[in-house]
């Protein structure tokens, strides 16, 4: 993809956070948007705050609601006639350790993160092979590649992803597909603060890693960018991005790194 000006843009968790940043980026060069979240209000706050409104959609979605992704699929491309770039961007953290994690805190980090994403994947799927292109950009994580303590569950989630759309990419190169993973550290979001704890409620305060990360501004520029370069990943962040080569050479000394910042925290 030379440039993703002018091309239709589908992008989950689009009410606040990357989503929403994302949104005014790709509005500003021209694409059309479908903008997709729980929240109504909140979406439509930000076409309205969009430099073209007239070129934004919004459709509610619920990413865990399975069943109803293949008629979600039909509803975006019948918004502007097809869909050219799928941003899986819903999501949600973790701040708890395993030992007082529920079991339904896991289910519910699949559920979203993972399954949800596999569902809306899916749906489109079949629309991508007939027109012979399309393009899966997913938000993952650093914690994707390596893990940490109190994210277990999230981590996991992100790990799924990485496995399936490697395996998707393999399997629809020969459709026009592309797939790249976008993998940040800390960035400006609620992330933290809406994070899961333990009993399934949300953390309810931010962490100074991500009040100091990325703006979300400069995020979106930068992975609108590695989807124009197809790139098969794209790790986004500060010194944190360091983990991922420490993991795959010296992983032992990832461990100690690792464990040494989250008992200064």
């Amino acid at each position: 993809m030379a440039s993703i000006n002018n091309k239709t843009v589908w992008i989950t968790g689009a009410s606040s956070g990357i989503g929403e940043a994302l949104s005014y980026e790709l509005n500003k060069k021209g694409c059309k948007l479908i903008l997709s979240s729980r929240k109504t209000e909140a979406l439509e706050r930000v076409k309205n705050s969009c430099q073209y409104p007239d070129a934004v959609k919004i459709l509610p979605l619920d990413i865990t609601q399975y069943d109803l992704m293949p008629s979600k699929a039909k509803e975006a491309i019948a918004a502007f006639g097809s869909v050219d770039v799928l941003i899986n961007n819903a999501g949600i953290s973790q701040r708890s350790y395993i030992i007082d994690t529920d079991f339904d805190v896991y289910k519910k980090l699949v559920d979203i993160n993972y399954l949800g994403t596999v569902a809306l994947t899916k749906a489109i799927l079949p629309y991508f092979i007939e027109q012979q292109h399309g393009h899966f950009a997913t938000v993952t994580s650093l914690m994707g590649k390596f893990g940490s303590p109190i994210r277990s569950g999230y981590c996991g989630s992100k790990h799924a992803l990485h496995g399936f759309f490697d395996v998707l990419r393999m399997e629809h190169e020969k459709d026009g597909i592309n797939v790249t993973l976008v993998a940040p550290g800390f960035v400006q979001t609620n992330i933290a603060k809406n994070a899961l704890v333990g009993d399934g409620s949300a953390r309810g305060h931010e962490d100074d890693d991500n009040a100091n990360g990325l703006t979300t501004n400069d995020f979106a520029r930068k992975m609108i960018k590695a989807i124009e370069k197809e790139k098969f990943e794209a790790y986004m962040g500060g010194k944190e991005v360091l983990g991922i080569y420490l993991k795959r050479f010296f992983p032992k000394l990832l461990h100690r790194i690792v464990l040494i910042n989250t008992a200064k925290r």
